[in-house]
């Protein structure tokens, strides 16, 4: 009896080259994936290619089609220990086919430790990954595997994968599905034949059974009032993003948590969220709580080393303390005006007297004259001019109303108020 809570996607998971649609340069006959499943011997492999265009279910057909033990991990939830264990399988088996989900996730250290088991042939490594792997895997790994790339699935090939999956599957084919428009369940699935495969089925079963005829209206109203996304490539993914960033900015640690969470469980990228809060805590917080930045590099530091689960933690301290520090965009508003004045004053001419002289020429042409090094007079400070002559005078940097930056307004009224005007 079939299983109906099984995702459809994973009912109709095709099980051979043959039925596979889609990637026609890498599976049609006489390419380099078929010829290699003909030759009986696989190698290593990265696939590299956007979400749902067949990347799992390619590795899962070569280990079928070559007898092979199959094995698969996911970078989000596996550490060392668990590639360990798998290792030691595949050594006691002779030999396996291991597969990892999005790899570029790996650390260096999680990485590192399946060089030796790719390398003596234990294990046959497919690795899947949405990153471009030149930058997310070691170059060490990267070297022992061929990257192979995946295309966007288009249109007619996702209307074949459907058509497929309602002649295939038994529950669907008793439906009896009348797709009369496709273009919401195009622009919904995004390409994703996963998502889109359990778009179907979701919208199967909401149909009664005396009217089966799907159209677009249909289908944005069925995934509006069931179904809850999160899209990392899609609007989901930059309204959720930018909510987690607004409520840090905001000061409001109890939605920053909420919005890190709803990205923690969708399989957003932790190095991408760390990278945010580094950006948030110059923009931001910046001289108002100089530990912020400290903080939030420490951070993503951390991630890259640890990667999911463990690093969740690291991301909800970092998100509660950024939401928790006073916040000052002073800097970020200091470089935005600088940038504009030099877009509006061009290159103008530095003050000679602040200038380098490396060479006897520059020095006979005064390069360097009368510059006086602050810290030969009192309090290291010395009234000299710093700014070219067209721009003097010209304050870009003002101070927030924090603590923090309230003791550098003080220090520079006392250097530079008669100047700046602090």
């Amino acid at each position: 009896m079939q299983d109906t809570n099984m995702p459809l996607a994973e009912r109709v998971r095709p099980q051979s080259l043959e039925e596979f649609i889609g990637q026609e340069h890498l599976v049609a006959p006489g390419k380099v994936l078929e010829q290699m499943i003909r030759g009986g011997k696989g190698h290593s492999i990265i696939f590299w290619g956007p979400p749902g265009v067949g990347k799992t279910t390619l590795a899962q057909i070569i280990a079928r089609s070559l007898n092979m033990p199959f094995f698969t991990l996911s970078a989000i939830d596996s550490g060392v220990k668990d590639v360990r264990a798998v290792i030691e399988l595949a050594r006691k088996s002779g030999h396996a086919l291991l597969f990892i989900d999005e790899i570029h996730r790996f650390n260096k250290a999680q990485q590192d430790s399946l060089l030796g088991a790719v390398e003596k042939g234990i294990i046959t490594l497919i690795g899947a990954t949405t990153e471009n792997p030149s930058f997310e895997v070691i170059s060490a790994l990267l070297s022992r595997c061929q990257v192979y790339v995946l295309q966007p699935l288009n249109e007619d090939h996702l209307i074949a994968l459907v058509t497929q999956a309602i002649l295939k599957d038994k529950w669907l084919s008793e439906q009896r599905l009348d797709i009369k428009e496709w273009e919401a369940l195009m622009q919904l699935s995004g390409g994703d034949a996963r998502r889109l495969l359990n778009l179907v089925d979701l919208i199967a079963a909401s149909l009664p059974a005396d009217n089966k005829a799907v159209t677009n209206d249909l289908v944005q109203d069925i995934v509006q009032k069931k179904m809850a996304l999160y899209d990392k490539t899609g609007e989901q993914h930059y309204d959720i993003i930018s909510a987690f960033i607004k409520s840090l900015r905001g000061s409001d640690p109890n939605a920053a948590v909420y919005y890190l969470a709803r990205m923690i469980e969708g399989g957003e990228d932790p190095k991408f969220i760390a990278r945010r809060m580094v950006i948030l805590a110059s923009e931001d917080i910046g001289n108002a709580n100089p530990n912020a930045l400290l903080l939030a590099t420490s951070c993503f530091q951390a991630v890259e080393l640890i990667g999911y689960p463990e690093c969740r933690i690291i991301l909800s301290q970092a998100a509660t303390y950024l939401a928790c520090s006073p916040k000052s965009n002073a800097a970020y508003m200091a470089i935005n005006d600088a940038q504009a004045l030099v877009s509006k004053t061009g290159d103008l001419s530095v003050p000679l007297s602040i200038r380098n002289a490396p060479t006897g020429l520059m020095k006979k042409m005064d390069y360097g004259k009368g510059y006086q090094y602050a810290h030969q007079f009192e309090g290291n400070f010395v009234d000299i001019e710093f700014l070219p002559d067209a721009i003097k005078g010209t304050k870009l940097y003002d101070p927030g109303s924090n603590a923090a930056e309230a003791r550098m307004r003080e220090y520079l009224r006392n250097c530079w108020k008669e100047k700046y005007g602090y």
